[in-house]
């Protein structure tokens, strides 16, 4: 069948393919999976990073060497969204006629919440994957609605904006440890004392407003099994001018719970320099060891300013002189 093109056209794979992967978070390579086998080699440079997902291999190796078939398949929705799939996207050219998602959870030994997708390719029609409209059912196989997945590869995301205020020369007051752009890793997100991990970023005068919008955004919203794939991205420049939403953030993350100094969770924490009130606002019986937050407040720090176009320099700017009002309302807001 595979070697005739008119019977070919009426083949029809369906697979369950295995999730395993060959390694998350910088753990060490699961063996066999990602470059002990004969589909890795042959095919790898059309996965990219994907070639750590098995059931990726699976699909490249179909579509490669079984030209114009369907593919039926359950698998996780990385491969739609997933950013270190786009490589595996570029090379998987083929229509994703239908879909729908299920929570992960619903399968014997799966755990987690994330969604898992039958999803319905027709691999004789050659396009990129950019969106498709999936229907969502329950546990109780129950049609709850529909939901929109995207590539995103023609997005910046969330770390990419954040990257613009990376400030390594101004002494620290802490450290956000964050990780990919999605809601399956907001959990991870956190301000800590020390910087004992990858993917951490030093807070400083000049960059504390956009690490509580980072911190608040990637907190706020509720990260449910259905949005576990979906993807932070790059935010307008509307917060820049909207001194009510810096406020919030800036109030919101010094009271919640991810912030690890301000809640004496953060066992490394030496002096803490996130005390937003100051020692006769709370009728306190000592003098605080820092007052760092409530100087910041008060405009007392010199906080740099970076102009857009400046040499050497892709940054936006990070306070304007009008945006610096937040620090002489801050103190009444954070009361209330």
């Amino acid at each position: 069948i595979i070697a005739d093109p008119l019977k070919r056209q009426k083949l029809v794979i369906y697979i369950n393919p295995p999730y395993a992967e060959a390694g998350m978070l910088g753990e060490k390579s699961k063996a066999g999976v990602s470059n002990d086998n004969k589909t890795y080699l042959k095919h790898k440079d059309k996965l990219g990073k994907a070639s750590n997902e098995l059931f990726a291999q699976f699909l490249i190796r179909i579509y490669s060497e079984i030209p114009d078939c369907l593919i039926g398949e359950f698998s996780k929705l990385k491969l739609l969204n997933g950013s270190n799939s786009q490589i595996f996207r570029n090379n998987f050219l083929a229509k994703l006629e239908s879909c729908f998602v299920v929570p992960g959870d619903t399968f014997d030994n799966v755990k987690g919440k994330f969604p898992i997708g039958f999803k319905i390719w027709n691999t004789s029609k050659k396009e990129n994957f950019e969106i498709i409209e999936s229907d969502v059912f329950n546990f109780k196989n129950e049609k709850i609605g529909t939901k929109n997945f995207y590539s995103y590869d023609k997005m910046e995301r969330i770390n990419d904006w954040l990257r613009n205020y990376f400030d390594k020369k101004e002494t620290f007051v802490g450290i956000m440890h964050n990780n990919k752009n999605d809601f399956q890793t907001s959990s991870q997100v956190r301000i800590a004392s020390i910087d004992n991990k990858d993917h951490t970023t030093p807070i400083t005068k000049n960059n504390l407003i956009p690490m509580c919008i980072y911190l608040s955004v990637r907190h706020v919203f509720e990260a449910t099994w259905l949005n576990d794939r979906d993807q932070f991205l790059f935010p307008n420049d509307g917060w820049m001018t909207d001194l009510e939403f810096q406020n919030d953030c800036l109030a919101y993350t010094l009271f919640h719970g991810q912030n690890r100094i301000s809640s004496k969770t953060d066992s490394t924490a030496g002096v803490n320099n996130w005390i937003p009130f100051t020692e006769s606002e709370v009728n306190s019986r000592g003098k605080f060891a820092s007052s760092w937050m409530t100087d910041y407040m008060k405009g007392k720090l010199g906080v740099e300013e970076k102009e857009v176009g400046e040499e050497k320099s892709n940054s936006k700017p990070l306070l304007t002189k009008e945006q610096k009002t937040i620090l002489k309302n801050i103190l009444a807001k954070l009361n209330k």
